[in-house]
């Protein structure tokens, strides 16, 4: 009924872009902050100012990694590198750090102002993993998750969190690197090999690839199929409720 392999304990689920429609709000976020500071910077070089590009930017540099990663990770594309810089930097530093803490202030006021949406399919398949007897987990780089879930209705459903604030406290480096993945089965009490990986993100699909999970669950929310099966998805769904009509 859920279309998982036989031997199945826990189910470890990406937050934004699989369970909930937060990775818009993230979309938005990212581009908000990238262009405020791209066209200062054009500006004052005299340069064509090029925006952030939700399409072409968004999957590559940012999504499902970690704030100060995802800053960097899409500034060094355009050829700029920053100092790193630190929690006692000005809100106007031009540091990664400072940037990146921007970018999520963005996010706390769109949860807040715009709310948070839930895709009805992965909430049905929630509800029936739990019925299932199965554990679940989010897995998730944000570091609002826990605001998220309350926000979406969805705490009650989830056993365990491993987020960015985890991940913080325990020094787990941050997808594609398998650790948070791994860390939230070990909490679960729970094999690798009997834990599922639900995500949307090329990093976390390469992270549940990297880590040895028994099977990863690709969610084509950005048209990106062949992309997501190349990172390691052994199965790619539009939906979660597609995993209910058989098996793979």
């Amino acid at each position: 009924m859920l279309g998982l392999p036989d031997g199945t304990r826990a189910c470890l689920f990406d937050l934004d872009g699989v369970l909930t429609d937060t990775a818009s709000v993230h979309a938005a976020a990212w581009k908000q902050m990238f262009d405020e500071y791209l066209r200062g910077r054009a500006e004052r070089e005299g340069t064509e100012f090029r925006p952030f590009d939700v399409t072409d930017d968004y999957g590559p540099y940012v999504d499902g990694k970690p704030r100060l990663a995802g800053t960097d990770s899409f500034l060094r594309s355009r050829g700029i590198e920053l100092p790193a810089g630190g929690p006692d930097d000005a809100p106007d530093a031009e540091t990664v750090y400072a940037l990146a803490t921007r970018k999520n202030a963005l996010v706390q006021e769109k949860i807040v102002t715009v709310g948070v949406e839930v895709y009805p399919g992965s909430v049905r398949y929630l509800r029936a993993v739990k019925e299932a007897g199965l554990a679940t987990a989010v897995v998730s780089s944000s570091a609002n998750a826990a605001q998220v879930l309350e926000v979406a209705g969805l705490a009650d459903l989830i056993d365990h969190r491993v987020d960015g604030v985890t991940a913080k406290e325990r020094g787990l480096p941050g997808k594609p690197a398998p650790d948070t993945f791994l860390a939230a089965a070990a909490d679960l009490g729970v094999g690798k090999d009997e834990a599922v990986v639900f995500e949307d993100a090329l990093a976390g699909v390469a992270s549940g690839k990297a880590g040895g999970f028994g099977f990863v669950v690709g969610v084509d929310r950005l048209g990106q199929a062949e992309a997501l099966r190349e990172h390691g998805a052994d199965i790619v769904v539009t939906d979660l409720a597609d995993l209910m009509a058989g098996t793979p």
